[in-house]
């Protein structure tokens, strides 16, 4: 019954329910698998010793009628030789022969109910245990991704990004201020080719002015 049990237990067990109250999931589950394995091993081993017994209830039924019909013989051979009584004493035999024969019919059906349940159980033992080694290789990616995810949280979170980043954003200004140094000495510094661009520019005003006068002396004439 101790196997049975434990077998039903384990068959019967909601994994995920059994996770839930983990330290260690994956601990949790390789030690699942690894009941499930033995226990299907003894399941086996079980299987293998009640096969082994219906084979010897067999050798012992043969037997037993191999008795039976000698039985069967002699009892002939008493009536063709006038002994009644000895044949009467050989069919007694024979008869007991039938009876351990039909009692070992019933135990071979009983030992035949058990192999089937074995093999019904090996079979949902397997089936349960390559639905635990599936969902093993699951959980362990997934408690990898979890622990991947939570190392980058975990250091996005502890302020040394953006300790970093403030750090950047201070650097930047500082180059900010040496460009807008570097362009302050160049203001009171003119090339050659300024002034010429600064006359340039004086003249081209000078003259759009000129125009605009003109045109305005003109319509005041004209009224």
């Amino acid at each position: 019954m101790g196997i049975f049990s434990r077998f039903a237990d384990i068959v019967n067990a909601n994994i995920n329910s059994l996770l839930d109250k983990a330290e260690d999931p994956e601990k949790m589950v390789r030690l699942i698998i690894q009941e499930m394995e033995d226990t299907l091993v003894e399941v086996r081993s079980s299987s293998a010793r009640t096969l082994a017994d219906k084979k010897e209830v067999l050798r012992r039924m043969e037997r037993i009628q191999a008795e039976g019909a000698d039985w069967h013989t002699k009892a002939e051979l008493a009536l063709s030789k006038d002994r009644e009584d000895l044949a009467r004493q050989a069919l007694l035999e024979k008869q007991k022969c039938e009876d351990n024969v039909s009692q070992m019919k019933d135990e071979l059906t009983l030992l035949d109910d058990q192999v089937s349940r074995l093999q019904d159980e090996i079979g949902q033992l397997q089936t349960k245990l390559e639905d635990a080694k599936a969902r093993q290789k699951t959980i362990l990616m997934r408690g990898e991704t979890a622990s991947s995810r939570l190392d980058v949280k975990s250091k996005l979170n502890s302020g040394k990004i953006n300790d970093a980043l403030s750090r950047f954003e201070a650097y930047e200004r500082k180059i900010d201020n040496l460009e807008a140094e570097v362009e302050s000495y160049d203001l009171g510094n003119k090339s050659l080719a300024d002034e010429f661009a600064d006359l340039e520019s004086a003249e081209k005003v000078d003259s759009e002015l000129e125009a605009l006068k003109a045109k305005l002396s003109g319509s005041k004439k004209s009224k």
